[in-house]
């Protein structure tokens, strides 16, 4: 049993709870997922299943699409919903909402948008020599975080941003690079215009080229179970691919290279190695001096 199931995670389940879930409903220990959701968070979670694991390195990295609910007026210590009130911009309800409806939100949203830094929130599962953030945290330890880069692509209020006023929210669009924390976002634009601010809500609607739109809940798993599996040429659709002489495919099962005529690939690209009917039986890797590609992940 190989595939993908791009799963809606419902709120206040870990990643790891659907994984746990998949796993009795397919009665398969062979599952994993890419890019962690926080439980409060729901949509789409990749999960993999079967020999579909191995390719997991070509997924964690795709770009990510998310909406979420900026809260206004005050920080938490996780950054999110879930935390302790902190520090408190001491604003009247009706004074944030009066700033927020005078933001230039474009000339805001600008500032963001690129390669940008961060640091990583304290209740995260970055290491810092050796220990995980939030495992510090929880002992009222604030470790010292170095900030990182990330790559915001598009950022956006929605529409119907204009009816949560009174409450003093936003709501937005994000596309980013694999790893950006929107929890440290929304702190970021809230300290930007003075306000305090966390994230109350958050849905990612995509992950690399799998959207809500091929999402099915934990409950349709159930009733159809294996039915619903994404082939697995889907993970790594988006590689070049090498289509071999049936001659090619046993020597490629056993680790050795295939040398490459009228086909141009770039130094080290992973490449799908397939049969001539489309089936995946290996990734490899384009060594450019020897004009070949050599097997890393070898499938079938």
């Amino acid at each position: 049993m190989n595939g993908l199931l791009i799963i809606d995670k419902p709120e206040g389940w870990t990643s790891h709870d659907v994984v746990a879930r998949v796993r009795r409903i397919l009665k398969t220990k062979r599952v994993g997922h890419t890019g962690t959701l926080d439980p409060y968070a729901t949509g789409v979670l990749v999960v993999l299943v079967g020999k579909t694991t191995r390719l997991a390195q070509f997924l964690e990295k795709d770009e990510k699409e998310y909406e979420a609910i900026i809260q206004f007026g005050f920080e938490t210590d996780t950054g999110d919903l879930t935390g302790s009130r902190t520090a408190d911009c001491g604003l009247r309800t009706e004074e944030i909402a009066t700033r927020l409806q005078e933001a230039d939100w474009s000339e805001i949203f600008n500032e963001f948008i690129g390669e940008i830094e961060q640091i990583p929130p304290m209740y995260s599962a970055k290491k810092v020599k050796g220990q995980k953030l939030y495992e510090l945290a929880r002992k009222g330890i604030i470790a010292e975080r170095a900030p990182f880069k990330v790559a915001v692509r598009e950022l956006e209020i929605l529409a119907d941003s204009q009816i949560r006023d009174r409450n003093s929210q936003i709501r937005i669009r994000v596309v980013c690079s694999a790893g950006t924390y929107i929890r440290t976002l929304a702190e970021d634009i809230g300290r930007r215009i003075g306000i305090g601010a966390h994230l109350a809500e958050l849905r990612r609607i995509r992950a690399g080229k799998f959207g809500l739109e091929q999402s099915v809940t934990i409950s349709t798993l159930e009733t159809d179970g294996e039915n619903l599996l994404i082939p697995i040429e889907e993970a790594v659709s988006h590689l070049p691919v090498l289509v071999l002489a049936d001659e090619r495919i046993d020597t490629t099962r056993n680790g050795l290279p295939t040398r490459v005529n009228g086909q141009e690939f770039s130094k080290h690209t992973a490449i799908q190695m397939t049969d001539a009917r489309g089936n995946l039986l290996a990734i490899g890797l384009y060594d450019a001096d020897e004009n070949a590609v050599r097997p890393k992940i070898v499938l079938s």
